[in-house]
């Protein structure tokens, strides 16, 4: 059996089981069920991690000292960069359009919330001034911290510097370029060794999930809810593939078929960081993307590319606008995008993050940050849907990139037989 017929086959035992738990709450099989689920997740999960700061570090290393030239190094940037703008740009104007559409938030009773709000903690004020100087000083950081703490946006920043480094050092750097290589090689052994407890890891973290969420609570919150994950899906199955047949020549079909193990770990861990490995080996081996364009372009994506996350983020902002009764003006409106596009680049890909960076969206238009409170219930359960068109939407880019400069390379080659 493959791979990816034992996740699938996992996934729906896992929900079947976290329902089959519900009917047993407050017992001793419910907590004892429950820990064993947390642990069996936790070692998953953990191996994951152990693996995510070095690979990270090796892939875009790698990555980068592969490509060519300068000039092609540059191509890469500036694809990537477009089509990330492009896509977070198009989830953030569905976003805000369905929520007016739907008119989210009006019409609920906010004093069921009331408590929450009052029990809840929030950090101290989040300028975007003091984002940027925050996020400068988090991540032009001495390296050795940075791999400490596993802070992965100051990883990638350095790992960008070395790659460079070593292209424009060209033959002087052979043997640093070759001991990159080889470690990339070894973290993608060892990534393979871990994925042999996927299906275990994510039977229990689905299971988990199922049994421990307050469905009483999410049903107050039905409609944002749907709006939100119908929306996301939609961004996911209609505008991403487009954009890919249009750009990338690449059948939605045949998208979805190489990347499905990825996507379903996306969907059980709410990681795109943990999902990150799989979602080179998908790139790589199912989608046909060369290993230096997916190694360069997946773990940039995982930092700077969720649509998922800002779609969520904009109409939220407008989900609790409407909820104290207040009407956002077009130009309210224009600064929550630029504000959810800025942040999403910020936020870690680790489960609920968005919770994070939502705070800087709300102050951005003078909204309480206290009034993340009312989106706790729910998070948990939309985080997991916009992981995956997260990391959809990070596989599709590379395909674009790998495209684009694939027949840059061949346009040249077929120019150096001329001459």
């Amino acid at each position: 059996m493959s791979l990816n017929t034992q996740i699938l086959i996992a996934a729906i035992f896992g929900v079947a089981f976290g329902f089959f738990l519900n009917l047993f709450p407050e017992t001793g099989f419910f907590t004892g069920s429950i820990y064993g689920l947390s642990i069996l997740s936790s070692i998953f999960i953990g191996l994951l991690k152990l693996l995510l700061i070095p690979l990270i570090f090796s892939s875009i290393v790698v990555g980068v000292s592969n490509l060519q030239s300068g000039g092609q190094l540059g191509k890469t940037w500036k694809i990537t960069l477009a089509c990330c703008v492009t896509t977070t740009t198009l989830a953030l104007i569905l976003g805000l359009s369905c929520a007016h559409l739907f008119d989210v938030g009006k019409g609920v009773d906010i004093s069921l919330f009331q408590d929450a709000m009052t029990q809840h903690q929030t950090p101290d004020t989040l300028t975007p001034s003091s984002f940027f100087t925050n996020f400068i000083q988090n991540t032009l950081i001495n390296p050795f911290k940075a791999f400490a703490e596993g802070n992965v946006l100051a990883v990638v920043v350095f790992a960008l510097m070395i790659g460079v480094a070593l292209v424009k050092g060209g033959e002087k750097f052979s043997t640093v370029k070759a001991l990159s290589q080889q470690v990339f090689d070894i973290m993608m052994l060892m990534i393979g060794w871990v994925m042999k407890l996927a299906p275990l890891g994510i039977f229990a973290l689905l299971a988990k999930l199922i049994a421990t969420e307050d469905v009483s609570v999410l049903s107050r919150l039905a409609e944002f809810a749907a709006v939100v994950t119908g929306t996301t899906i939609f961004h996911g199955v209609v505008v991403l593939p487009l954009l890919l047949w249009i750009f990338g020549k690449m059948s939605p079909v045949t998208f979805f078929k190489g990347t499905r193990t990825a996507l379903i770990t996306a969907f059980a861990t709410s990681s795109s960081s943990a999902t990150m490995p799989l979602s080179m080996k998908c790139a790589q081996e199912n989608l046909g993307v060369r290993p230096q364009t997916a190694g360069f372009v997946i773990p940039l994506g995982t930092q700077l590319n969720m649509d998922g996350t800002a779609l969520y983020e904009a109409a939220a902002a407008l989900f609790i606008a409407n909820l104290m009764g207040l009407d956002l003006s077009i130009s309210q409106q224009l600064i929550v995008c630029l504000t959810a596009m800025i942040a999403s680049l910020g936020a870690p890909g680790i489960p609920s993050a968005g919770m994070v960076t939502m705070i800087m969206v709300l102050q951005s238009v003078g909204l309480p940050a206290e009034a993340i409170a009312i989106l706790l219930p729910i998070d948990r359960l939309l985080d997991t849907v916009r992981t995956v068109v997260n990391v959809q939407g990070d596989m599709m880019i590379s395909v674009v990139v790998d495209r684009y400069t694939n027949e840059n390379d061949a346009i040249v080659k077929e120019g150096n037989k001329a001459v």
